[in-house]
């Protein structure tokens, strides 16, 4: 390329140029240019007008072109350009997908993008833009059971009811236990988080034990009455239970969301309820734990607290759930059930897809 015009602004053009360099908004690219047709207008050579404007002779050249072609116009606009490869056709896309939904071939359990580009003859990147448009993760799996419980809607109808309509002057309780913690303490001190590295700590450990820990989840209040006890018996179920007779006021129904375990249910717990009318269990459906609010709060106390902690012993490590117990009865938020019985029922039967 070489100089072809001879640039000669008019007296409104060059207000309107002098106008976009002066102005300290405009983008870096339109003041370039401008400043090339303005010191153009001054008939300075090539090579000056490219070291004084800061960009190539043929960029000099090329917008001298266009704004004897387009005017101002032309140099604030920028020309479209067709992609350097077409996209790939139907056919390819839908093999891609098709492919992707079945068995490979061989002793693998699933696709990888290399091995479905190398199968269709395209690139790796492109894989993986036809799966992130059609939302496919052939590297993840997901595990489900369903309950074989024959009363499984019977079940989720009185538990989601509790949730969702909860009976006046009764408090909504759900009760569970999280067994086997472990007193672990690292080796080392842990290394704090710093930038560009994360938190370390040792991989090696010395265990001092385990503990239990008994919770209910007060669904309306959003509170935790915790207790860690050495073993997971009926007899600790019972004195449990008592912690929580003695903690709800007087009159008022205690109506108890708990799982099927066999403590649940040992005749002494049996016994006990009968010499307190006031308490009333409702028992989740088998292989439905997701139902029991109370585990979400284990899931959190698991992942704040006990996942990166370092016990000295076994009354250091219930020490200190504790008072994560506290500081969480200090800020408390009600538990809100949203998913109706229905709606559960029809994605269990298939009729409806569950809430991603």
């Amino acid at each position: 390329m070489a100089q072809t015009v001879c640039v000669i602004p008019s007296a409104a053009d060059l207000a309107r140029l002098s106008a976009i360099v002066a102005d300290r908004g405009r983008p870096l690219k339109h003041i370039q240019r401008a400043r090339i047709v303005l010191l153009s207008a001054e008939r300075l050579c090539v090579l000056d007008v490219a070291q004084q404007a800061g960009v190539s002779r043929p960029a000099v050249w090329r917008w001298q072109l266009r704004y004897a072609e387009e005017g101002v116009e032309g140099l604030l606009r920028d020309k479209t350009r067709p992609p350097g490869k077409p996209p790939h056709s139907t056919d390819t896309v839908a093999e891609v997908l098709a492919l992707t939904c079945s068995e490979p071939p061989g002793e693998v359990t699933h696709w990888t993008g290399r091995a479905l580009a190398q199968a269709v003859g395209i690139s790796l990147r492109s894989v993986q833009r036809i799966w992130d448009a059609h939302r496919l993760q052939p590297h993840r799996v997901r595990s489900f059971k369903r309950s074989n419980d024959p009363a499984f809607a019977e079940k989720v109808e009185d538990i989601v009811g509790l949730y969702m309509d909860p009976p006046r002057h009764a408090v909504v309780l759900s009760l569970d236990e999280k067994s086997q913690i472990q007193a672990l303490e690292r080796t080392r001190p842990s290394r704090p988080v710093t930038p560009g590295r994360p938190e370390t700590q040792t991989h090696d450990y010395i265990r001092h034990g385990t503990t239990t820990l008994f919770a209910a989840l007060d669904v309306l209040e959003g509170t935790v009455i915790g207790r860690c006890m050495q073993r997971h018996r009926h007899e600790e179920f019972l004195r449990f239970l008592n912690t929580i007779e003695a903690a709800v006021p007087a009159g008022k129904l205690i109506h108890v969301i708990l799982d099927n375990y066999g403590t649940h249910k040992h005749p002494k717990v049996r016994a006990w309820l009968a010499r307190h009318p006031r308490w009333i269990f409702h028992f989740t459906p088998t292989s439905a734990s997701w139902m029991n609010a109370v585990e979400g709060f284990f899931s959190v106390l698991t992942r704040r607290r006990l996942k990166r902690g370092s016990f000295s012993g076994i009354v250091d490590l219930q020490a200190a759930i504790n008072r994560y117990i506290a500081e969480h009865n200090d800020r408390p938020k009600p538990f809100i059930w949203t998913k109706p019985a229905a709606a559960i029922l029809d994605a269990v039967n298939g009729n409806a897809a569950p809430s991603v």
